[in-house]
Parts: C-alpha cells; sequence; structure tokens
C-alpha cells in the first residue's frame, strides 16, 4: 500500500511540479512570479466582464428589486 503512495508522491514531484522547478531556480523575482501574475490578470480581466455583465442587466431593468422578507419571518 505504501508503494501507491509513494506513486502518487513521485506524479506530483517529479511530474506535475517539474515546470515550476524552472520558476523556482530563477534569479529575477518577476520572472519567478509569472504564473501568479497570470491568474491575477486573469481573474482582473473576468471581473471586469462580470462587472459588464452586471451593468448591462442593471440597464435594462431586468432585475427585480421590490423589497421583501422571506416567509418564514
Amino acid at each position: 500500500m505504501s508503494k501507491f503512495f509513494y506513486g502518487i508522491e513521485d506524479l506530483f514531484v517529479n511530474v506535475l511540479f517539474a515546470p515550476y522547478d524552472f520558476f523556482r531556480f530563477m534569479e529575477n523575482w518577476w520572472a519567478e512570479n509569472t504564473v501568479n501574475w497570470l491568474f491575477f490578470v486573469f481573474g482582473f480581466v473576468a471581473m471586469i466582464y462580470w462587472m459588464q455583465q452586471l451593468k448591462i442587466f442593471n440597464d435594462r431593468g431586468e432585475e427585480d428589486k421590490s423589497i421583501s422578507s422571506h416567509s418564514y419571518l
């Protein structure tokens, strides 16, 4: 059973995370954090898209903005 877990360890350490070793041993901080910057840019673009979609629906007036509480209150 322990060989199974050592196999999982080997898969992640030596295969799936191998590209990150390239970034880990770089001397430039900006280059080391390339993956982080890509995630940041992707998240920022997704947020801008989401805000534009919210504005479109808000301008159309499709949302029910009536104030009412839940029936159990």
